[in-house]
């Protein structure tokens, strides 16, 4: 029997134990990666049984840490965060240091001096990008304005602990911790951020002058070659080369690599086929890195510090998300916002487990404080399922109790009345549009110039917002709300149009129009052949689907096309 096999076993191990606690907490409903830190707990050295080489775990945990990386800066939409900027950016830095205020100030209470609980804190402040996507994609929320605020809120996370990873060990003499091996540990703090700064900066700039271009352009290439191992291969080098050379070269973190590699190739013609080729080996190294966290767990602090773990659930799953909520509504978004976006950041994830092993070996914090990040993380991911569950039935037991709802959601908010410049004469006949996506965008602008008059009801603030600044008509608001059809002055429109939208929502917003104003006729968009179906079977009004629209229109070209051709034809 050779004796070099550690990795085997490991890998066999590993993944097989994996695969059986994935497997259930998949079957109670509960995100795989829960079953997956089991399994590295299972195969510990802290729990009887088998145990795996955890110097060779942690080796794989950096690869799994480059590869989460380099998804999420394949994922990073400067777009999609530019849509919610001015409530994701400051919400998320302000929840950010909210929730690391209270992870200081619990741990220093615990007699922790003030590097370890800074590092505690932040570490309790991020949430995982896995876990609230997956829950998004479940409850069907990611395209939802709810869903795009919860996801750029992430972004912005995202964005400071890269920030925050890069300083951590350039900052970690001076908070009580040592200098990473090969790193000088005794020269000025100042000096040492200052260069740290400049390598980070000097490494960026490189990666958006060179490799910016030089990526896509050999991705390219070797598309050209009709090679699918070729094509994963040239992704794989990309993401594998670029966080290496990011630390031999400028020194900085490969997680910072990994997450810029991910961002360059997400400019390429071929990010899609890329993110689909690479998606396997990256979920396959995520696993790793998730089993190799639970294999650094002690269960035994469960029993030795409940507690303590208990002041982490809360710090997580209580203050972080009221701090969320509280931010959501002093943004003056309606309350189920609040409670979704609150629900989305009541867990810690990936980075969590990033920085505390960062953390560690900065000497910054010890094995207990890394236990209790990770049974946080277990806790706050096992009941956050729970918590999106209880959304609606909170949202209803808030507006059940209308003085509670009149005080938390929109009080005295300009946007969700029209404004005074819009005359009454304006207010007759005219198109009310529920929502401004790409579509209604397309349809106001025809309609403007045809001199047609417009009122759009849109539930983005930030759209409201610029539609004004055009002197467009535009209310604020979930269009569910008969509040925001009344504003929208339904009662004296001719028409209204409603944009691809969950179908129980559409049936709403139709009764309350056709309460309001029987004379009403309603033009739908479906998202779906099936959709299209089921509306159409409700006899509710006139419905499109893109797809079916565009062979409609294909088809009348194709024919124009050959009835000119026809009348051209020279006659014989």
């Amino acid at each position: 029997m050779p004796h070099d096999v550690d990795l085997i076993i490991l890998l066999a191990v590993g993944f097989g134990i994996a695969l059986i606690f994935g497997y259930i907490a998949a079957r109670l409903r509960l995100p795989p990666l829960i079953g997956y830190l089991i399994a590295g707990i299972v195969i510990s050295p802290n729990t009887p049984g088998v145990v795996a080489d955890l110097a060779l775990a942690n080796q794989l945990a950096e690869l799994g840490v480059m590869f989460l990386m380099f998804g999420v800066g394949m994922h990073f939409s400067l777009n999609d965060l530019l849509q919610v900027r001015r409530i994701a950016l400051p919400g998320a830095i302000l929840q950010i240091a909210v929730a690391t205020l209270l992870g200081i100030g619990v741990s220093m209470f615990w007699g922790w001096n003030f590097g370890s609980a800074l590092v505690f804190g932040l570490s309790l402040s991020c949430a995982s990008t896995v876990v609230l996507l997956k829950a998004l994609g479940d409850k069907g929320l990611l395209e939802s304005i709810n869903g795009k605020i919860a996801v750029g809120w992430l972004l912005v996370e995202d964005l400071v602990m890269v920030l925050v990873l890069v300083l951590l060990p350039a900052t970690a003499v001076l908070l009580g911790g040592h200098a990473l091996e090969g790193h000088a540990g005794n020269e000025n703090i100042w000096v040492t951020l200052g260069i740290t700064l400049l390598k980070v900066t000097g490494f960026i700039a490189f990666m958006l002058i060179v490799g910016k271009r030089l990526v896509p352009m050999i991705m390219q290439y070797v598309a050209r070659l009709g090679s699918r191992e070729l094509f994963t291969l040239t992704v794989v080098a990309a993401a594998v080369s670029i966080a290496y050379g990011s630390y031999a070269v400028f020194g900085v973190s490969m997680a910072l690599g990994a997450f810029f590699a991910g961002m360059v190739v997400r400019e390429s013609d071929f990010s899609h086929r890329a993110e689909e080729e690479t998606l396997p080996l990256r979920e396959i190294f995520s696993i790793l890195f998730f089993v190799s966290v639970g294999m650094l767990f002690d269960p035994s602090i469960i029993v030795e510090q409940p507690l303590k773990i208990l002041a982490v659930i809360a710090i997580i799953m209580i203050g972080k998300t009221i701090a969320a909520m509280a931010l959501v509504l002093f943004f003056r978004y309606p309350i189920n916002t609040a409670l979704t976006v609150g629900a989305s950041l009541a867990q810690i994830g990936e980075f969590s487990f990033i920085l505390a092993t960062l953390g560690l070996s900065l000497g910054l914090i010890n094995t207990e404080a890394q236990n209790l990040i990770l049974a946080g993380a277990l806790f706050s991911i096992t009941l956050n399922t729970f918590l999106f569950s209880a959304i609606e039935p909170a949202q209803n037991w808030i507006r059940e109790r209308s003085h509670l709802a009149r005080l938390l959601e929109r009080s005295g908010d300009p946007l969700s009345m029209l404004p005074d410049e819009v005359s009454q004469d304006y207010l007759r006949d005219q198109v009310v549009m529920i929502g401004y996506g790409e579509v209604g965008r397309r349809i106001t602008r025809v309609l403007m110039n045809e001199g047609i008059k417009v009122v759009i009801a849109e539930e983005n603030r930030e759209k409201v917002e610029k539609l004004r600044e055009k002197g467009i008509a535009a209310v604020s608001g979930r269009a569910t709300e008969p509040s925001v059809l009344i504003q929208a002055h339904i009662q004296h429109a001719r028409l209204l149009v409603i944009s691809p939208m969950d179908i129980l929502d559409i049936h709403k917003i139709v009764d309350t129009s056709k309460m309001l104003n029987p004379q009403i006729q309603f033009l739908i968009c479906a998202e779906s052949k099936e959709e299209a179906e089921v509306i159409r079977a409700d006899n509710i009004g006139e419905v499109y689907f893109a797809k079916e629209e565009m062979a409609k229109n294909m088809t009348n070209h194709i024919l124009n096309q050959i009835q000119i051709a026809h009348h051209q034809a020279p006659s014989h």
